[in-house]
């Protein structure tokens, strides 16, 4: 049983933003960057992860995601630019650490 979700923001160089949950990220964030699954993010060409949290259970990453979704964007911005101010790709982070 899939205990663990991630919550996270994929984003253009616009920013357009997206936000999602899943259960595996490293493997959300490749079907992302290969335009499977999501047509907002191939329509839009989201090809960035420029921010994500683990949640102990998916349930938990659900009522985060639907706490970011409701915010604005000024606040999602503030919020990404906090871990990441240069709206890095963080996909190799996740990447590393799903290898370990």
């Amino acid at each position: 049983m899939i205990k663990g979700g991630f919550v996270y923001i994929m984003a253009n160089n616009r920013p357009t933003l997206y936000t999602g949950v899943t259960n595996n990220l490293a493997k959300r964030i490749y079907q992302h960057k290969n335009k499977v699954g999501s047509w907002f993010t191939s329509t839009y060409n989201l090809n960035k992860l420029v921010y994500f949290e683990y949640f102990d259970t998916i349930e938990q990453a659900i009522i985060r995601e639907k706490q970011i979704k409701d915010m604005n964007r000024k606040d999602k911005l503030l919020l990404i630019q906090k871990i990441n101010p240069a709206f890095k790709d963080l996909h190799n982070k996740i990447l590393d650490v799903s290898l370990r």
